[in-house]
């Protein structure tokens, strides 16, 4: 591993009824987020209390990381955004409800380039007036990413995405990802292929390569599903390339069941290892690499200059 590389740790914060299986997706029972919590009048809130439980391990492990928040999470945990600030957090953008921008199966965009803008220019809005930061760092709801997408995000001003995975497992994107690998790179105007000459940074996800295929190693559900030492090989052999991310969410350490609306709990392997075997399984992957962690901002300026 280069004593040089910097691993950006980064939550995705967003709540279960955000996940696909209930909102925001073209097979979703809910159009989007907004819409179920209009119908929806039972508890809602599985985030807070793991979200402050993510803050308490970052203080406990000394790392300050980057949280790309859904926005219209403001309006539903009022104080939530405002504390992960005040405890010396970055804060990212997840979007303005968690919507695919592009289709699962067609990758055809699902709003306008002028719809997707507007929807963009009021989650910035939110997330920095909530927050009092400059909101510079973006993450695609679900990381269903195209190059279109990302040219209307360097022009409202964002400094860098997370959101390019490169994988044998699935492709999230519209276009092939063969020219893409797993460091800090820039992408040309219009594709997320590497190569452009302009402002935006990507910071792409961590793989582990072995012969004939190449294995996801990110983090989010894949601590639950793949464990530990998967991706902790992953990350430590992407590190040694140059820069890397890790990334979860709040709801992989969230203990107790979810509502059962949609098919949320219909997937029993995908949430069994979620809760206290997850967030073991963090706190261990997370002391096994050396406490040089940054927000993902400070790693993209680290990898191109400021």
């Amino acid at each position: 591993m280069s004593e040089a590389s910097k691993l950006a740790v980064s939550v995705d914060v967003e709540d279960w009824y955000h996940v696909p299986t209930v909102s925001g997706a073209p097979f979703s029972p809910y159009p989007s987020a907004s819409e179920f919590l209009d119908s929806w009048d039972g508890k809602y809130d599985y985030l807070t209390s793991p979200t402050k439980r993510t803050l308490d391990l970052f203080d406990e492990l000394g790392i300050t990381a980057t949280f790309f928040v859904v926005a219209d999470i403001v309006e539903n945990y009022p104080g939530l955004v405002e504390e992960i600030a005040s405890r010396g957090h970055e804060i990212g953008c997840h979007g303005l409800h968690h919507e695919f921008a592009i289709h699962p199966d067609t990758k055809e965009p699902r709003f306008t380039e002028d719809e997707y803008r507007d929807r963009l220019i009021r989650a910035k809005s939110i997330l920095e007036s909530t927050s009092g930061q400059d909101v510079t760092g973006f993450r695609a709801p679900a990381v269903y990413v195209a190059g279109w997408m990302l040219d209307i995000v360097e022009d409202l001003g964002f400094e860098y995405d997370s959101s390019v995975a490169r994988n044998s497992l699935y492709n999230k994107t519209d276009q092939s990802l063969g020219d893409v690998g797993r460091t800090p790179y820039v992408p040309e105007n219009g594709t997320l292929s590497p190569g452009g000459s302009r402002d935006l940074v990507e910071l792409p996800w961590p793989y582990f390569r072995f012969p004939g295929a190449r294995v996801p190693t990110a983090g989010g559900p894949l601590i639950r599903i793949f464990g530990r030492r998967i991706l902790e090989r992953g990350i430590k052999q992407s590190l040694g390339k140059g820069h890397s991310v890790f990334y979860f969410h709040p709801l992989d350490i969230a203990r107790g069941s979810f509502p059962d609306v949609g098919s949320v709990n219909r997937r029993p392997v995908f949430w069994l290892f979620k809760g206290a075997t997850a967030e073991n399984r963090i706190r261990k992957l997370l002391r096994s690499i050396p406490h040089d962690q940054r927000p993902c901002r400070h790693v993209a300026d680290s990898a191109f200059g400021p």
